[in-house]
């Protein structure tokens, strides 16, 4: 019997029959899984793609937020200062308003009597040039406010002004045959004296005169003599000889000059007080010491240094104590004439 050959085919067969079984399946799992694979990772990057959107539109609205917080503070400032400056404005509003008042009243009583504004007028007038004429003792001053005040009561056709006038008159010839002392120039002067102190040379800081400053004439007559007079001058750098026509000026440390200079400045500050004082004494000894200081301390060659003391004995020749007239008498009859308007009504 011969049954072999039949049974080795019959057993290829199913194996070859799985097998072409096999070849399609595996390809269609293998497109399965990779199809799987590309899902989930195209799922997981739109994930990634969604969360980082996300997050940035989180981080955007986080902006957006702490920016509209931010302007919201920022409002809020500017409301509270705008705040503030209207309450200021309001307050400034009502002290104007009431400072309009204040004036409107005023002028409603001024302008109720065209007189009276003219006697306040004329009082205020003197009342600058007394205390002008007693503190600098501006005398022109003082006689330019009475002509003035005269000058307006002569406008006037009242016949109730003439003793106002008459003192007046009395007052501007006292003006007139004072003393022509302008006390106001001199302060003037002292202060000017005083903030130049600084820039004036010292006596030790003053150079030497050399021999041509001094008038010597050189000899340069020939090669030999200008090379003989070169070296003599060269020889005359080493050891200088000056003749002082006042006392060698005394060496000053740095902090010396300073208190030098500072005191200074305070003698002539002291003589403009004892001018404005009417103490002669005083301002002659103040102005004789600032002098004394500055020939003695300070390089008298100087131009700066000469027209300072120059100053000084002009100021010194004049009287500090000389009497300054008064005008209490016109100030006090304008004062009188205003408290007793009765003696205006007859």
């Amino acid at each position: 019997m011969q049954d072999s050959p039949p049974s080795a085919s019959a057993s290829t067969s199913p194996r070859r029959f799985l097998h072409r079984l096999a070849t399609p399946a595996a390809a269609g799992v293998a497109a399965l899984v990779l199809l799987l694979a590309w899902q989930w990772y195209d799922t997981r990057t739109q994930s990634s793609t969604l969360r980082e959107d996300v997050a940035r539109q989180m981080r955007e609205s986080e902006a957006d937020s702490r920016d509209a917080r931010l302007a919201a503070r920022q409002t809020q400032e500017a409301l509270r200062e705008a705040q503030a400056k209207l309450a200021q404005l309001e307050l400034k509003l009502g002290e104007s308003q009431e400072r309009q008042i204040a004036l409107d009243t005023l002028y409603q009583e001024l302008s109720r009597n065209r007189e009276e504004w003219v006697l306040a007028e004329i009082e205020q007038m003197l009342t600058i040039a007394s205390q002008q004429l007693q503190l600098a003792g501006s005398v022109q001053g003082a006689l330019l406010a009475l002509q003035a005040a005269d000058a307006r009561l002569a406008r006037s056709p009242r016949p109730q002004f003439l003793p106002l006038r008459k003192v007046f008159a009395r007052d501007i010839e006292r003006l007139k045959s004072a003393p022509g002392t302008d006390l106001a120039e001199i302060a003037a002067k002292l202060d000017q004296l005083a903030a130049g102190v600084d820039a004036l040379p010292l006596a030790q800081d003053a150079r030497p005169r050399t021999a041509s400053e001094s008038g010597a004439v050189q000899n340069q007559e020939g090669f030999w003599a200008r090379l003989a007079d070169e070296l003599l001058t060269e020889l005359k750098q080493l050891v200088r000889i000056q003749n002082l026509d006042r006392a060698e000026p005394v060496l000053l440390a740095p902090t010396q000059v300073f208190f030098l200079r500072e005191n200074l400045k305070l003698r002539l500050l002291n003589a403009r007080l004892a001018l404005l004082a009417r103490d002669d004494a005083t301002f002659r000894g103040d102005l004789k010491a600032a002098r004394d200081w500055l020939e003695r301390h300070f390089d008298a060659r100087s131009r700066a240094t000469a027209a300072a003391i120059g100053t000084l004995s002009r100021l010194g020749a004049a009287n500090a104590g000389v009497a300054v007239p008064s005008i209490a008498e016109s100030l006090a009859a304008v004062r009188a004439y205003k408290a007793t308007p009765q003696r205006r009504e007859r």
